[in-house]
């Protein structure tokens, strides 16, 4: 009779074939060594900044040419917020998404790349499509990476639930276009001849993804699936896109509220304001408590995942705002249609205009 645990672990494995057969998740050091020296991998001061109002990279991603992967089987369909591990197992996926919407070039976060590397961790980044193609070599660095991972962000960060079914499969598929093309030019280099074999440890497409603000719905969520990917949301929110919370609340979220199995969400693009210090507090103790830092994909191997039909950041219904936020988004950049007055109308007569009051920053996460 099969016992509670190596059922667990059946589905694991079932985890494992979905995403990829039977190599490795990510790059190779020899690759990574061969086509970067360390002063192009290291952090640039400033390229954390995004660049407001820059529509250089705005065009839409072509499709041509490119065929998804196979559907996901119907066991793994739905959103993944963590990983039931084996009695005595301490393992912890820390993801980072790097977000870029049209009319703007986001940021490159170096020091947390710099940091990762430095004390060998590895991760999973959730990669817009858009920010692939804006941050061309950075991609190849993360692809060649063997400590990290790329998993799809959509193409410039839509919430899918307000989208024309057109439109979604354009978000969902994009990325896996900017990533393949990516990957191509990454082989193609000079760099690669001596280390052609390396090439297949990367997957020729992202096998994960994650829902800007954490938010779907049925139709999105089988566009996903459908489209071979995995759907990895999280089950330790630090706040870190909210320029008012400090590193060292976004490492006690970390610290305190991790638990085996779990997965962080964090941003790498700039938009986790203090999340760079925060890793230099968290990661040490984290170490002290006996995690171990894996990539999501290696994480689904290690046992059962915990799959719900809904989406949401803390609990259901709480990124339901986020459908009034993109509404009312819309409505804003509409344009608007002056009407003359007649000339029966009389001016109107001057009034004082009332005090605003201030308004919160909101945050745009995840």
């Amino acid at each position: 009779m099969i016992q509670r645990f190596d059922r667990l672990r059946i589905i694991g494995c079932m985890a494992f074939l979905c995403l990829g057969a039977n190599t490795a998740f990510a790059g190779d050091e020899k690759l990574l060594n061969a086509c970067f020296a360390q002063s192009a991998l290291a952090a640039v001061p400033g390229e954390e900044t995004a660049a407001k109002g820059n529509r250089s990279f705005d065009a839409s991603i072509k499709l041509n040419g490119f065929t998804p992967a196979s559907p996901v089987p119907d066991a793994l369909r739905g959103a993944v917020r963590r990983v039931t591990l084996p009695a005595g197992e301490k393992a912890v996926a820390l993801t980072f998404d790097l977000c870029e919407q049209r009319g703007e070039v986001a940021g490159y976060d170096g020091r947390i790349f710099d940091y990762l590397r430095q004390q060998g961790i590895k991760a999973t980044f959730f990669a817009g499509g858009k920010w692939m193609v804006s941050h061309a070599s950075r991609t190849e660095q993360l692809l060649a990476d063997p400590l990290f991972e790329i998993g799809n962000h959509t193409e410039t960060h839509a919430n899918l639930r307000l989208l024309q079914p057109a439109a979604v499969t354009q978000q969902v598929l994009a990325p896996q276009k900017a990533y393949q093309d990516a990957r191509a030019r990454l082989a193609a280099r000079q760099c690669v001849s001596s280390s052609v074999e390396a090439m297949s440890s990367i997957p020729e497409q992202p096998k994960l993804f994650r829902f800007p603000y954490g938010a779907c719905n049925d139709a999105s969520m089988k566009a996903v699936n459908d489209a071979g990917m995995l759907a990895i949301q999280w089950d330790v929110a630090t706040g870190d896109p909210d320029p008012r919370v400090p590193a060292a609340r976004i490492a006690e979220a970390m610290v305190n509220e991790t638990k085996p199995g779990s997965i962080i969400v964090n941003h790498a693009n700039g938009r986790g304001w203090h999340t760079a210090e925060a890793l230099l507090i968290a990661i040490p103790k984290l170490k002290a408590k006996g995690y171990k830092f894996v990539t999501v994909s290696e994480l689904m191997t290690m046992g059962k995942p915990v799959i719900t039909s809904e989406c949401y950041d803390r609990k259901p219904g709480d990124t339901n705002r986020y459908d009034f936020l993109g509404a009312l988004q819309h409505s804003l950049s509409a344009p608007k249609v002056a009407l003359a007055p007649s000339s029966a109308q009389k001016p109107a007569a001057k009034t004082k205009p009332a005090k605003k009051s201030p308004q919160k920053p909101v945050a745009a996460d995840h």
